[in-house]
């Protein structure tokens, strides 16, 4: 979904050369519209045979003195590679996101992360680290009642399963949050109003509250616990990070040579900001991105190479892990400008976003395929189909499924994504599924395979199998 300033393009390195066959539903029927080809619509899509071996060229360098930029051979090898490595999700309005949620193997305070940074605007540009570590301890932040308060989440408790902060009001008895990593967000005797990680010491101090941690979420045997959430109603966020290509306005940087650097996003989604925000409750607009990296900070070489300046956090690492969506993308009728009225949500290795979505293709490692998935993506503006492909080396090139999903534009839809054992899966769910704290593998396994999860709507199943010739 990128394009590159100054780019040949297509220029995809063929480290690693994948064939792939569809097995769609284009025998039912196909039509062109603005030339793409969309077949049937379907409850899911699955992506057979993700993963291999290869290498693609890892940014180590941004001279902004003259715009050019160094870079290395890295390899990879294994299930869902190159994209077990660390990725940010994006997303375009227009697009209210209602709620998200990453899960991952084990408890929530042993989840490792990567670093990969990604960007999305139909330009793709990655830098690529392939360093891991703990997830380490974050600040989370709310205000209650007009008043920001803070604590620590350290992941790693000898307390209670839940805790609850108190904080002294001006006319009112004390209000209590109890802070979740899971389905039910935040339940409150007061209004909680903002739920942010804060990274460093910059979190607003507040004597009058005691610092708190949370308990480790128990998964059960073959069980994988939540390690982010969103709720837009709640106001709440946990292990999410929002950020935006708005460098230079309240955080981040901008140059002649880069433009805009990643930014700490606004809570309207509209510029950058000094600190975490937690997205509003709001329909983002036609053409306006967003990202979502995890709560935990880049420090060092965690992260690998990342633009100087530049916000930067971990990505959601691994082979394994299972993303959840709740969303609407309603029409706003636009036809002009830049995406008008084509709403998206897709993944990028997330060392593109931290180098640059929008720069030179040496810039990042996103032309020698260090990887991309468009998970849901409307290409032609008012469009009511949303198409999958998969770029990068892993799909030598593009791997698009000509079957579709059906935009919810009247009202929200709930989606999962799940990378496991060389397989994706881009699934919709049934209205009533909930967000829990944690996934039993019996519900691992329904939200893996290549099934419609019970929906009743008449939709199939595609599947695209992707043959790995390294």
């Amino acid at each position: 979904m990128l394009s590159f300033i100054n780019s040949g393009a297509a220029v995809l390195a063929a480290a690693t050369l994948s064939t792939f066959v569809a097995a769609d539903n284009c025998a039912a029927g196909a039509q062109e519209i603005a030339g793409n080809w969309y077949c049937q619509a379907v409850n899911t899509i699955q992506y057979t045979g993700f993963g291999g071996s290869g290498s693609y060229n890892q940014v180590t360098n941004m001279n902004s003195a003259n715009g050019q930029c160094s870079s290395t051979p890295v390899s990879y090898s294994g299930s869902m590679a190159p994209l077990d490595e660390e990725v940010s999700i994006h997303f375009r309005g227009p697009i209210q996101l209602k709620q998200f949620a990453v899960y991952t193997p084990g408890s929530a305070n042993t989840a490792k992360r990567d670093v990969h940074d990604h960007a999305h605007v139909h330009n793709h540009a990655h830098a690529h680290a392939h360093v891991k570590e703990k997830r380490a301890d974050v600040w989370v932040t709310a205000t209650i009642d007009g008043k920001v308060v803070s604590w620590i989440n350290d992941w790693n408790p000898a307390g209670a399963a839940s805790s609850t902060v108190a904080v002294a009001t001006s006319t009112n008895a004390a209000a209590a949050v109890t802070t979740t990593l899971a389905t039910s967000y935040i339940t409150s005797v007061a209004a909680a109003k903002s739920t942010s990680v804060i990274p460093t010491s910059s979190a607003v101090a507040a004597s009058s509250v005691a610092p708190i941690v949370k308990s480790n979420v128990v998964v059960g045997s073959g069980g994988w616990s939540q390690v982010s959430y969103y709720n837009s109603e709640a106001g709440s966020s946990t292990g999410c990070t929002f950020m935006g290509n708005h460098g230079g306005a309240g955080s981040g940087v901008w140059d002649s040579s880069f433009g805009m650097s990643l930014s700490y996003l606004s809570s309207d989604a509209s510029t950058g900001a000094a600190s975490p925000q937690v997205l509003q409750d709001l329909t983002v607009p036609s053409g306006t991105e967003f990202s979502i990296f995890s709560g935990t900070p880049c420090s060092g070489n965690s992260c690998g190479y990342y633009r100087p300046g530049s916000v930067a956090y971990h990505g959601f690492d691994g082979p394994e892990k299972i993303f959840l969506f709740e969303f609407q993308m309603p029409s706003d009728g636009s036809i002009s400008g830049m995406n008008a009225d084509m709403p998206a949500i897709w993944m990028l290795n997330a060392q593109v976003p931290r180098t640059g979505q929008y720069v030179a293709a040496d810039c990042s490692c996103w032309t020698s395929g260090c990887g991309e998935f468009d998970i849901f993506e409307v290409l032609t503006s008012g469009s009511t189909r949303a198409k999958s492909t998969l770029h990068g080396n892993a799909a030598s090139g593009n791997a698009g499924n000509s079957d579709y999903f059906n935009r919810p534009t009247g009202s929200t839809m709930k989606l999962a994504v799940s990378f496991s054992n060389y397989t994706a899966t881009v699934k919709v769910l049934s209205n009533s599924y909930l967000f829990t704290n944690s996934l039993t593998a019996s519900a691992i396994s329904d939200l893996t395979s290549a099934t419609t999860s019970g929906l009743n709507n008449g939709l199939g199943v595609s599947n695209f199998a992707l043959t790995n010739n390294s």
